[in-house]
């Protein structure tokens, strides 16, 4: 059976691309985090450094939620804020160019879920913190995913352009099949018995 392609106007075209813009904006705002994290010197210095993670993590613990979580972190403050670094190039860069766009936003969410829940935990009002406004910028993402414009749509169209491939190297229909003479008594017959009965049709028409 063909394949029929849905015609849309311009107001569903829009409402396709209209997490577009918020994508490319995080995608950007992750890439540029963690390189600022990675080529700060101050970042990954160590607890006498005020400005380094270890110093930032000690600093907000008390008044986590999550303070047995950051006493982890902080017997290992260089590899966590190493990784934290990394994590937010990567969820950038899958953001940006939409691979494993789910994936990406789901790390997005991880992370700004765990700075909402350490450095903007204390900030008064609530949505003074940037954090958690981070945090529910990611979720559309991550349920929609990120079919347009991106690698993850780019694969999925290549998936999906290979099976009629396959369905006509399958021999199911081709060139060489035979075709009934249109009109004819044998065409009729053949329509409605066996082959040999739709040859035999053929010979008395």
């Amino acid at each position: 059976m063909a394949e029929h392609s849905t015609v849309t106007g311009p107001r569903e075209r829009m409402a396709q691309f209209a997490l577009l813009p918020l994508r490319l904006f995080l995608g950007v705002t992750f890439i540029y985090a963690g390189l600022d994290k990675l080529t700060d010197s101050h970042y990954l210095g160590g607890p006498g450094d005020p400005l380094s993670f270890a110093s930032m993590t000690q600093g907000v613990k008390a008044g986590s939620p999550i303070a047995p979580l950051l006493d982890v972190a902080l017997k290992a403050p260089t590899a966590f804020a190493i990784a934290i670094a990394v994590g937010e190039l990567a969820v950038g860069l899958g953001a940006l160019f939409g691979l494993l766009g789910r994936v990406a936003a789901l790390g997005g969410v991880l992370l700004n879920l765990s700075f909402w829940l350490t450095v903007s935990w204390q900030v008064h009002p609530y949505y003074l913190g940037n954090d958690l406004i981070y945090l529910m910028a990611w979720t559309p993402l991550l349920l929609a995913g990120m079919p347009y414009l991106s690698l993850d749509g780019w694969l999925a169209s290549r998936r999906r352009s290979g099976r009629p491939g396959q369905r006509r190297s399958s021999g199911v229909s081709g060139p060489l099949d035979p075709v009934e003479p249109v009109g004819s008594f044998g065409s009729a017959a053949g329509s409605s018995s066996s082959p040999s009965a739709s040859r035999s049709g053929d010979r008395l028409s």
